[in-house]
């Protein structure tokens, strides 16, 4: 048993599933409720019918968010915004970016309070990370934020994070509308690092099933989408190597081999570049 599960945040119904918890069972923490558990588990048993791993694809979508905020402060960027951020694991955004440049400032966004609330506490001595309350369903909200605004200067290029969280906005025009106004929010020189759920081959009753597992979960639900409508939100961005592939084949290091499968569910990935001009 969790100490969240000794004693429950105030306001939190512990019976109701959270995908930011589900997501900490499947990367292995202990910062989730016996609903939560019980959820994922379904999910997991549910990728085991397709020859897939609920944990192994967390994993490696973490490993994909390391990989991107590596790759772009080494070429010198300085902000991120981290919209849906999740509960703190090992390697968070901020570690790997100051590593790498350690004059980094990161916004952590998200609307869970248990989420904020462990944040919060893990950053309370480090001036510059932010955790804020925000929906990515008002982008503009979170762009217009006192908080935000006085932590990360939007005029510079920036790179805005929205890694395993749009799949959560079921309806796709609303997703799509979303991500066109957070990349007409970003200067040129700024990036965005996507990452989504993608449904390959999965059958009509494999997908429904996992639909019908989130359904129960605070988020309300989880979309279906292929290919191309994940493609065409990196739609006026100039895309970076390797492109739009599976989380475990995002290395811009590594050119992605022709055995690469696009048919099997997952989860997909990529981080385009607004246009400079140059």
């Amino acid at each position: 048993m969790s100490d969240l599960e000794r004693v429950p945040p105030p306001g939190v119904d512990v019976r109701v599933p959270s995908v930011a918890r589900m997501y900490d069972y499947y990367l292995g923490g202990k910062d989730n409720f016996a609903a939560d558990r019980e959820a994922a588990e379904k999910m997991i048993e549910i990728g085991r019918s397709m020859g897939n791993d609920a944990r192994r694809i967390a994993q490696a979508n973490r490993g994909f968010l390391g990989r991107a905020v590596r790759l772009l402060a080494e070429k010198g960027i300085t902000q991120f915004v981290d919209i849906g951020a999740g509960l703190p694991t090992q390697d968070n955004v901020h570690q790997v970016a100051h590593r790498h440049a350690p004059e980094s400032r990161v916004v952590y966004v998200d609307n869970d309070p248990i989420v904020l609330t462990h944040a919060r506490a893990l950053l309370a001595r480090d001036p510059d990370v932010l955790a804020v309350a925000g929906d990515l369903k008002d982008p503009d909200a979170i762009f217009d934020d006192p908080q935000v605004t006085a932590h990360v200067d939007f005029s510079r290029p920036c790179a805005v994070l929205l890694v395993a969280v749009l799949h959560f906005i079921t309806d796709d025009a609303e997703a799509a509308a979303v991500v066109a106004r957070i990349r007409e929010r970003l200067t040129p020189g700024s990036y965005l690092v996507l990452s989504h759920l993608y449904e390959g081959n999965a059958t009509d009753d494999v997908a429904h099933a996992g639909q019908s597992v989130y359904a129960s979960t605070a988020s309300g639900g989880l979309a279906r989408r292929g290919y191309g409508q994940i493609a065409a939100y990196f739609e006026g961005l100039e895309p970076l190597p390797p492109g739009i592939v599976p989380v475990d084949a995002w290395d811009p290091h590594v050119e992605p081999g022709p055995d690469l499968d696009l048919d099997r569910p997952g989860i997909l990935a990529g981080v385009g570049r607004v246009p400079t001009g140059d």
